[in-house]
């Protein structure tokens, strides 16, 4: 069969499909931005802000990672889990035991090597990609039995799970550090040579501002694109009615198993940068506690809401040190903080909504584009 312009329907259909080449470049390109972005907060922001903040933008850095990625099981899949300070704690202990005995083997010493991109931070960058397989892979082992169970039950298992993560730091060999001891011992011999109760030290200080907001981004943008593809949706459903859910033909469990691996993943880097920051690796640091404020910042930024998530973790990081003049006090004064917010916002600074989503933001939009209209 041909139209009237004598193209056949299979013409036609091959009209209208997308261009791999330009599908792919669209895809890649949020990526691409967020590489330059990054650059600039590392080259442009950090020295304009002075060394002082640059270790504060740091540490929000990391909680919007840590924070967001449990976001994806708590926020997106209604699910709640406790244990994801335990995640933290295995994907740091990869990327400490590969970049420390990697370093020593590599380049005879511990100290970061090399610039920008060069083989210490290549090292690094592995370590980090090493952690989160390995944090992934133990959300694939505690996510299948454990999410076929709901609400306290799940908590009380993924609570389990962190704490078990812990002990096992806490019980590992004493780590070597000398050179000569480490080369000729083989890296399987040293997978349990993480250091004990006494932690994981002398991790080389390769974190810098650069690497955290680019995973931030990264995460942000796989974070926003899962919200609004099917499979963010079939997770929506299940957080508002799991039945209801099941009803319409999603597979609940694959469902919750995947946004767990994603948020494990995530997780696994974000220990690997915290490790990598603090030089010191204690499992005492990544127990339950710090599970409890990962929580918080998503319950305070609002459950499922990316901007939420990034505004409660800036707010949660940068409020103690406001008031740490203040010292007698500013712990109280950040509970009194967190109780107002809760008394006033239940829901979360953002609820489950976006900034983009807001009805102030549409209206600043509009009046944005009346000006430019009526300046034209």
């Amino acid at each position: 069969m041909s139209d009237r312009a004598g193209k056949t329907l299979s013409e036609r259909v091959g009209a209208l499909r997308p261009n791999p080449v330009v599908n792919t470049g669209l895809s890649l390109a949020p990526f691409v931005v967020a590489f330059a972005l990054a650059m600039v907060v590392d080259t442009v922001v950090g020295p304009l802000v002075g060394a002082t903040w640059t270790e504060i933008l740091l540490d929000v850095g990391i909680a919007i990672l840590l924070a967001g990625s449990l976001n994806v099981v708590n926020g997106y899949a209604g699910q709640f889990s406790l244990g994801h300070a335990g995640f933290m704690l295995l994907g740091g202990y990869a990327a400490a035991w590969l970049t420390f005995y990697g370093s020593m083997k590599f380049f005879g010493t511990w100290e970061p090597v090399g610039g920008f991109l060069g083989s210490g931070q290549l090292l690094f960058l592995g370590g980090c990609m090493l952690g989160g397989l390995v944090a992934a892979v133990f959300g694939v082992v505690v996510g299948l039995p454990s999410l076929r169970l709901r609400g306290d039950y799940l908590a009380i298992v993924t609570l389990g799970f962190g704490e078990i993560a812990r002990v096992l730091g806490q019980i590992t060999a004493r780590q070597p550090k000398n050179v000569e001891q480490v080369a000729e011992r083989s890296w399987w011999d040293l997978a349990d040579n993480l250091g004990g109760a006494e932690g994981f030290s002398q991790i080389p200080n390769y974190t810098r501002l650069f690497f955290v907001y680019l995973f931030v981004f990264i995460l942000l943008i796989l974070a926003y694109r899962l919200k609004y593809s099917s499979k963010g949706r079939a997770l929506l459903a299940v957080r508002e009615n799991e039945i209801a859910a099941e009803a319409m033909g999603i597979d609940t469990t694959r469902a919750k198993v995947s946004a767990f691996v994603m948020s494990a993943f995530f997780a696994g880097i974000g220990g690997a940068l915290y490790a990598h920051r603090v030089g010191v690796l204690k499992p005492t640091e990544l127990g339950f506690q710090k599970s409890i404020d990962l929580v918080i910042i998503v319950v305070i930024g609002g459950m499922g809401s990316i901007t939420g998530v990034v505004l409660g973790a800036a707010i949660l990081v940068i409020l103690p040190e406001l008031f740490r003049e203040f010292s007698e006090y500013r712990m109280i004064a950040y509970a009194l903080a967190l109780v107002a917010v809760m008394l006033l916002r239940p829901q979360g600074i953002m609820g489950v909504k976006e900034l983009w989503e807001t009805s102030w933001w549409r209206k600043g939009v509009a009046r944005l584009r009346g000006g430019k209209r009526g300046g034209a």
